[in-house]
């Protein structure tokens, strides 16, 4: 095994800068350019996710294991995404994969609550304080839509207000934030503007069901709220009568009882996603017993909702190793890590002479090619670096989102980070050579 522990292929890390950066990918990574042609033929664009799409063609990945991936070429990643944020153990974790094959063993699925259901549910009403009752889906998107409809039943409302560039799920209500543009039934406010935020529950109070916020932005690269801005919104929509929405579905990790732990806000309904799941399909709502009980079926007009696999054995039995050994001291460690790598990222984008730039939020993070972060936003006036970097990266045995994006794991050692930064320096020095 310990052959496995360095990279596996010697002439991707020695052409240096005499062959371009995407020259260098290419040669690196033949069978994942083969499979991308075939995979094209039977899915539009070659893959079914959009964010894992980058020119000139996306890997494959063969397997994962702690802290590394492998594509089918054989080469090595240290993987620095998690599946963006989903795998906050690492890939394959052995307590993970030991609760998931007994599950599976003990049958994957049945139209019956277990007992591991039950422990999921207990795990996060005594983590989360504003959640006293849980119900499961299949994903953060499931569960902003359901979030939405509880809302809108409750209050016998339609609008929905967000913050403009977040992101709650691929459902059109939702993901029109994204855009940064209002929807026929969502209205945005920029992020961390309150009073953009109480001037629309103020006007247009009476029509909007639930305001969504996440405690820190993601999708527009790790944004946290301004001081006062969540607990300033919340008191606004509970003024103008609607439902506060929090969406811990990547925040969670940030802290046992999530951002609304760090931020100290209370919502009516929190989103869950992502690591409650350990790895599998996942999602769920949250929130007061008063508020839940609107699904309790034993109540007259309660809401429909059910799903084949939701609060399925294998991904709750997964999911509940994930929460249990997500504890504080590993969040700590992890952002302390985090803190580490930003500072040696911007050491070695000063030593090349890049313009550079991060923020980072607990064992979260984004990167910009820019001498300061911008405001909240998808669009990316470094565009050009920033594809750069990540293609060097890659050749140099990291793997981030395409937009810079970064979340650590508790399987990440110090001697890990070292190597880490380490091959950043090189990509940076990469991306130098290469100019604009």
């Amino acid at each position: 095994m310990e052959a496995e522990a360095q990279p596996l292929v010697a002439s991707r890390r020695g052409m240096g800068t005499m062959a371009s950066i995407e020259e260098q990918y290419r040669a690196a990574t033949e069978k994942s350019a083969q499979l991308a042609k075939r995979a094209e033929r039977v899915m539009p664009g070659g893959d079914t996710r959009t964010t894992t799409n980058y020119k000139p063609y996306p890997l494959t990945i063969k397997r994962g294991e702690g802290p590394f991936l492998w594509d089918v070429d054989g080469n090595r990643y240290i993987d620095l995404l998690g599946n963006y944020t989903s795998l906050v153990h690492g890939n394959a974790y052995p307590p993970i994969v030991e609760a998931a094959t007994k599950a599976v063993r003990d049958g994957s699925s049945w139209p019956a609550r277990s007992e591991a259901q039950v422990e999921l549910a207990t795990l996060l009403c005594e983590r989360v304080e504003s959640v006293e009752r849980i119900r499961f889906c299949n994903s953060g998107t499931e569960a902003g839509m359901l979030a939405a409809h509880v809302a809108r039943r409750l209050t016998g409302r339609k609008l929905i207000l967000m913050a403009r560039y977040g992101y709650h799920g691929s459902y059109d209500d939702l993901e029109v934030g994204l855009a940064g543009t209002d929807g026929e039934r969502t209205m945005l406010a920029d992020f961390g503007e309150a009073t953009a935020f109480e001037a629309l529950l103020s006007e247009r109070g009476a029509e909007i069901a639930a305001v969504f916020l996440e405690p820190v932005l993601g999708s527009a690269g790790v944004v946290e709220p301004a001081a006062g801005f969540l607990e300033r919104v919340a008191e606004a929509t509970r003024r103008a009568g609607a439902m506060f929405v929090v969406d811990e579905v990547i925040t969670l990790r940030l802290a046992e009882g999530g951002g609304q732990q760090i931020f100290e806000v209370k919502p009516d309904l929190t989103m869950f996603g992502k690591i409650i799941g350990g790895g599998f399909p996942v999602g769920a709502i949250g929130g007061s017993e008063d508020v839940m009980s609107a699904f309790d079926p034993r109540n007259r007009g309660s809401i429909f909702h059910s799903g084949t696999f939701n609060g399925n054995p294998v991904t709750c039995a997964a999911g509940a190793v994930s929460i249990r050994e997500l504890t504080q001291a590993r969040i700590d460690k992890m952002a302390k890590q985090a803190e580490r790598l930003a500072a040696e990222l911007a050491r070695a984008a000063r030593q090349v002479e890049l313009p550079f730039s991060v923020r980072q939020c607990g064992s979260l993070m984004n990167v910009f090619f820019l001498k300061e972060p911008p405001p909240a936003t998808i669009a990316r006036e470094d565009a050009r670096a920033i594809a750069n970097f990540h293609l060097a990266a890659l050749n140099q045995g990291l793997f981030l989102a395409p937009r810079g994006m970064i979340a650590l794991s508790t399987v990440m050692t110090d001697e890990v980070l070292s190597e880490i930064c380490e091959r950043a320096a090189k990509a940076m020095s990469d991306v130098a050579q290469a100019g604009e």
